[in-house]
């Protein structure tokens, strides 16, 4: 226990607590459930035929069918009413490509999610680094959740043909004796759908959490901050821009009127432009009647 509470405290399971990880362990829980639930079925139906001679008769007859569903294999034998006589006949259809293909992407579903899982917990520095781990996560979550879509509808179509083909009212019209208007056949038992219908709903539940976690392992990428960053980049060049340009039109002007003497509020030169006017007054052989200037008291 201190030790898992170490772990906890360093950061390592802490991953668990946030919404990836918490997502992450209830997708390869979920895909526990959608192939179990789908992948373990097997289902039975009972028919009777009363034939006019009771002895030819049989009121028990039992079909039972299972994952993966081909039913076209799927035989069984039934009185003709004619004696001892029986004919052997078979289910329709063939519905293993829809429940195969839905089982696949649970199973693989539930691997990838454990696998993630392991990583996000032991491996945070290697999925993280360069960025490629979330680039790869977040593609591997967008075709999971798009999979997981088409696997869904796909065996959601085909259990609605699987509960058709095994009708039991169907199946009597497969028979022979169930032709005679003489004979009587009824239908005993039907399958149970609760486990196959669980599962179409787990399929459909799981593609919105695939679906949910793809704006999850999207922040982790850096997309989402890098393009929250950019804005408030170039805001602040402009407001830094604003900010510099008055600053430097100041210092440009103090330093022209500094150069050129500038001309004061009272309306007097500046020291430079007097120093200027006495050299040229004592170049032109005039001096300054008063001593105003710097060159008189020399």
């Amino acid at each position: 226990m201190d030790t898992a509470n170490q772990l906890v405290s360093t950061g390592r399971f802490g991953i668990a607590k946030e919404p990836l990880g918490f997502m992450r362990a209830l997708e390869w829980l979920f895909a526990i459930f959608a192939f179990a639930t789908c992948g373990g079925y097997s289902g039975q139906l009972q028919v009777s035929v009363d034939c006019v001679n009771k002895t030819d008769s049989n009121l028990s007859i039992g079909i039972e069918f299972a994952y993966p569903f081909r039913l076209h294999q799927v035989y069984f034998d039934a009185p003709l009413c004619e004696g001892k006589r029986r004919e052997r006949l078979f289910l329709i259809g063939d519905y293993s490509s829809s429940a195969e293909f839905f089982v696949t992407i649970a199973v693989f579903a539930f691997l990838y999610s454990l696998l993630a899982t392991v990583v996000y917990i032991f491996f945070q520095n290697k999925y993280r680094e360069n960025n490629r781990g979330p680039l790869i996560d977040f593609i591997v979550t967008v075709v999971f959740s798009f999979m997981w879509l088409v696997s869904s509808s796909a065996w959601a179509k085909g259990l609605s043909d699987v509960k058709v083909a095994t009708d039991p009212n169907e199946v009597l019209l497969l028979m022979s004796a169930c032709k005679v208007q003489a004979n009587k056949c009824l239908s005993v038992r039907g399958p149970v759908w609760s486990s196959l219908n669980t599962s179409v709903v787990f399929g459909f539940l799981n593609f919105i959490l695939w679906a949910g976690n793809i704006w999850f392992v999207f922040k982790e990428t850096g997309w989402h901050s890098s393009g929250q960053r950019y804005p408030s980049s170039s805001t602040e060049k402009q407001a830094s821009g604003f900010n510099q340009q008055p600053y430097n039109q100041g210092g440009y002007d103090q330093e022209n009127f500094g150069q050129s003497g500038g001309y004061n509020p009272q309306g007097e030169y500046g020291q430079q432009s007097n120093y200027s006017q006495v050299g040229s007054y004592s170049q032109a052989g005039y001096a300054p009647s008063g001593p105003t200037s710097f060159a008189n008291q020399m």
